[in-house]
């Protein structure tokens, strides 16, 4: 028999993202930080590309991006409603990590692969800063697609895009559950 991480696996069965809106200061100084980024980049990684990087958005620079958004939604024929939930996202966070899609080069490995390590990368953070304790969400929107706002509001790369923003903060509320998905519903056995 295996050896079995019990309370790993415990933690894995229960976990539960905090909605970002909810999260709050303190949140992780640099060297609190340091163990969940390292923690999201051991994640699978096929060719051992890394075909992410991390850009670490603190307060100042989540202010800016907030104004960005306001100037760039409006720009796109956004409607006012989803502009104003993009622009809270960044204006009432005070911690978020972005997690960029950075795909290399490579003839063995497809970028589809490269993709699904960066969403390995946006998973394996999440659940590091929860497993640290602190509150933490994964979101998206139209912002990591949007190619004039990645160039300017975050300066990536012309290959570059965002995988994810995770929010990470102090848990004001603790969330409700929610219901999950039927495992036999959407399990296959396989024999032969």
């Amino acid at each position: 028999m295996p050896e079995k991480n019990q309370a790993a696996l415990d933690f894995l069965l229960t976990r539960r993202s905090r909605p970002a809106k909810t999260l709050a200061t303190p949140v992780p100084t640099h060297e609190e930080l340091r163990p969940i980024l390292t923690a999201a980049a051991r994640s699978p990684d096929h060719g051992k590309l890394e075909p992410w990087r991390f850009l670490v958005l603190e307060r100042a620079a989540l202010q800016r991006l907030a104004a960005e958004v306001e100037r760039r939604g409006p720009a796109r024929g956004d409607a006012p409603e989803r502009i104003d939930k993009v622009y809270h996202q960044f204006a009432d966070a005070h911690l978020v990590v972005v997690v960029v899609m950075s795909p290399k080069v490579s003839d063995k490995v497809p970028e589809i692969e490269q993709m699904l390590s960066a969403g390995a990368a946006c998973l394996a953070m999440l659940n590091a800063a929860l497993a640290s304790g602190w509150g933490a969400n994964w979101l998206s929107s139209w912002v990591c697609h949007d190619r004039e706002f990645l160039d300017v509001a975050l300066g990536l790369g012309p290959s570059e895009s965002v995988a994810g923003f995770i929010h990470i903060g102090t848990e004001t509320v603790a969330p409700p559950e929610r219901p999950r998905p039927d495992i036999d519903a959407i399990t296959t056995w396989v024999d032969g």
